[in-house]
């Protein structure tokens, strides 16, 4: 992706509807956006506004931008949420600023990558306007803006490019970090307006050089209506516009059987029963139930690990992963190796005849070699290991994965060692795995995810890594 500058403000804006009308230029890589703040008011007003809704609702109807009137921006309240987007801020940190992972950006990878940029300009900023910028504060006030991003656009960005036309009419502004957050959103390709009917905004002098100030009036007391949204969400015609090839386009099973081995269908009402049930109490309140499994009873747990095909532009093969279900809303666990070269993907699960595609890579990390792909389907994720216990060399493992398409696999085998890869936790295990097991899930006794299989030596024999069970549920924070 090539680097995209914003330049701000290259025509003159004064007045809402030529804000509602203009569509910023893009050529040779460089983006105009226009930030403008409309101060007090006029007779007018009212009726302008009104219009402007009409003429950017229209524009949304026709696919062509994404239209947002904010009239306030919350602070967080749940501890789940805090939480959450302090692990994206970390995760964005030792990313090196790379890339912002959270859930308006986890399917768009450009958005994610520009998204960064944007932070990182808005934090930069923030800090120059501020003396005694500790880490605390940098980290609490990236973790507001990734938050009111995702409450305001979680659903609208599957689509984006950096050609996306986005508008925003922000009413009566009055925190300088809400200004800052505004700003990051220019950074992406939207432009802002605010309507400052009440009151003055003290902009600080950091963003002084990219929004411009219009006089409209005086102030004045009156309270602008609420806007409410008559279309139903971009996000639903955009999804659609995205969908991957349709199923029919996939090859046949008969031209697949090179690398999809089917399991035989007899008994599989009464195999069900058995696989519904383990999966069931593996995954419900694992502590207290928490029991040691035979052999027979892990291996039932394959039918919550999938088989992913790789396929090309043209929609051929070009390989064959694993991937362990995490959540129930579709998301599924695998490597990013396995799905990096791929344009799509499609999943098969055990017992079901039926093959899931799909081109949303929700996240992923590159140093952990993880990433989260999900389908449209209820799933039974299997619970991953919490730590409690600390695992032993010659610890007793059960590995499940595809290794040459050979459709869940399930072998056994021990934990011999750990060891430090590129400065990630892996662990050694002999369980017998080949190409395809990578995405596959190794189990402890008790059917719990201990690790991910990510690599093996092919000069050596058994010896297979392993991405550990603490990175792992860093990784999927926020999606189990």
């Amino acid at each position: 992706m090539k680097d995209v500058k914003y330049r701000h403000n290259v025509m003159e804006i004064n007045s809402l509807l030529t804000f509602a009308r203009v569509k910023g230029g893009f050529h040779n890589d460089c983006r105009d956006v226009y930030f403008i703040v409309l101060q007090g008011a006029n007779e007018t007003l009212r009726q302008e506004l009104s219009s402007a809704d009409k003429v950017l609702e229209a524009a949304v109807k026709a696919h062509q931008l994404i239209y947002k009137r904010i009239s306030a921006l919350p602070g967080i309240s749940r501890s789940d949420d805090a939480c959450y987007y302090a692990s994206c801020y970390e995760e964005w940190m030792q990313s090196e600023n790379q890339y912002v992972n959270i859930k308006a950006s986890r399917s768009n990878t450009a958005l994610a990558a520009q998204l960064s940029t944007a932070l990182k300009m808005a934090v930069d900023s923030y800090a120059k306007s501020r003396t005694g910028m500790s880490d605390s504060i940098q980290k609490n006030f990236a973790v507001k803006l990734l938050y009111w991003t995702d409450l305001i656009f979680e659903n609208d960005f599957i689509g984006w490019t950096d050609k996306s036309c986005i508008k925003v009419i922000a009413t009566n502004v009055c925190k300088e970090t809400e200004s800052y957050f505004y700003y990051m959103l220019t950074l992406i390709g939207a432009d802002v307006l605010f309507l400052q009917v009440n009151k003055d905004m003290d902009l600080p002098d950091a963003l002084k050089q990219v929004y411009k100030r219009v006089l409209l009036g005086d102030y004045a007391a009156w309270k602008l209506e609420e806007y409410t949204p008559t279309v139903s969400d971009y996000v639903a015609d955009t999804a659609v516009q995205n969908t991957p090839p349709q199923e029919q386009k996939f090859k046949t099973d008969q031209e697949q059987k090179k690398v999809i081995v089917h399991i035989p269908k007899h008994s599989r009402e009464e195999r069900q029963v058995h696989i519904d049930n383990a999966v069931e109490k593996t995954a419900k309140n694992p502590h207290t139930e928490r029991t040691e499994k035979n052999f027979e009873q892990l291996a039932l747990l394959a039918a919550s690990v999938v088989m992913i095909a790789i396929h090309d532009n043209s929609g051929e093969i070009i390989g064959s992963g694993s991937g362990i279900m995490i959540g129930a809303d579709g998301y599924i666990l695998t490597n990013h190796h396995v799905v990096s070269d791929g344009r799509f993907f499609s999943v098969r699960i055990e017992e079901d005849d039926k093959v899931y595609p799909t081109d949303e890579i929700i996240k992923y990390n590159t140093v952990l070699d993880l990433a989260i792909i999900r389908i449209q389907r209820k799933l039974k994720p299997i619970p991953i290991y919490d730590g409690k216990d600390r695992l032993v060399r010659g610890q007793k493992v059960v590995a499940i994965g595809s290794p040459l398409g050979l459709f869940n696999s399930v072998s056994d085998g021990i934990i011999s060692g750990f060891r430090k890869m590129d400065g990630v936790n892996m662990l050694q295990f002999t369980a017998p795995t080949s190409h395809g097991s990578s995405g596959g899930a190794v189990l402890n006794m008790y059917g719990e995810v201990i690790g991910i299989s990510t690599a093996g030596f092919d000069n050596g024999q058994n010896i297979n890594l392993a991405v550990g069970y603490d990175d792992m549920n860093l990784f999927v924070r926020g999606f189990t």
